[in-house]
């Protein structure tokens, strides 16, 4: 992987099981590699069933035509569009493992998946596969709702001062400078107590200056929260601010230690819009 960040991205892995549910991460991946002139390989990984190997298989060869199908509208899509596009098909006992694997085979600046799948494979609502995939560390990974469009005109991250929230700030800066199409982006930091309001404000503030002043065509917004239950509130704010994208870190250690992996999977769970996980990279 890269250090390019997602405006500037090469090499775009689209994770889908073939059901309806990815159809809001292929429009993204069509999206953003036209927007970026990148490759998109797609990825399609068909869990074995360990416990029932004649079962699993009988699945995947009951399956092969509707997968066939959907990979080869995906390409004509690419196609169509202009873009590069290499189709990945493989059977895996750890499918979540072989995702990551194969985007990182092709160095993926960037991995998309759907928020829901098809059972075994890309069941993301708030269930395990969620946290198996971002727990691999894939620096970036876009969790897009079934039937969302991203428009591109307002992004919120949220940060609480870790390493990985750090990350998502300078991503959410980078789009400011690099995406014609965005206008404003919202720096929010939720606090557990009244004791560290006045910290978050600071947090907030100074990231908006920063990126008020390499992105002065945006409109940067400090949101400083008081409150326990985090997800609930990213959620909120980005429902209230109309975003079309909300900017998390995998694993954050930071200001109140709210952006663990599972707040991030409950905020992906909750989130009316796209999720962009940011994960620190091996050895950082």
């Amino acid at each position: 992987m890269s250090g390019r960040l997602i405006g500037q991205a090469e090499v775009i892995a689209l994770a889908t099981d073939g059901s309806s549910y990815t159809d809001g991460a292929v429009q993204e991946a069509i999206f953003l590699a036209q927007t970026c002139g990148a490759k998109i390989v797609v990825l399609n990984v068909i869990p074995i069933d360990s416990e029932s190997m004649m079962g699993a298989y009988t699945f995947s060869a009951g399956m092969s035509e509707e997968i066939k199908s959907h990979l080869d509208n995906v390409s004509k899509m690419a196609k169509d569009h202009g873009i590069e596009c290499d189709v990945v098909f493989e059977e895996s006992f750890q499918p979540d493992k072989s995702i990551v694997e194969l985007a990182r085979q092709h160095k993926a600046d960037i991995l998309i998946m759907g928020r829901h799948g098809r059972r075994g494979l890309l069941k993301l609502l708030v269930g395990s596969m969620t946290a198996k995939v971002i727990g691999h560390g894939f620096p970036r990974v876009l969790v897009v709702p079934k039937d969302f469009t991203l428009g591109g005109e307002r992004i919120l991250v949220a940060v609480d001062g870790s390493v990985a929230s750090d990350m998502a700030a300078e991503e959410a800066i980078d789009m400011g400078m690099h995406c014609s199409n965005l206008k404003e982006i919202y720096v929010l930091s939720v606090t557990s107590s009244e004791e560290g309001l006045d910290q978050a404000k600071e947090l907030t503030e100074a990231i908006c200056k920063k990126g008020q002043g390499k992105a002065q065509q945006v409109a940067f917004h400090p949101l400083a929260v008081v409150g326990k239950h985090a997800p609930e509130i990213i959620a909120a704010q980005a429902l209230e601010n109309k975003v079309d994208m909300i900017l998390v870190g995998g694993h954050g250690k930071g200001l109140s230690k709210l952006l663990m992996g599972h707040v991030t999977e409950k905020v992906i769970g909750k989130a009316h819009c796209a999720v962009l996980v940011l994960e620190k990279k091996e050895g950082e």
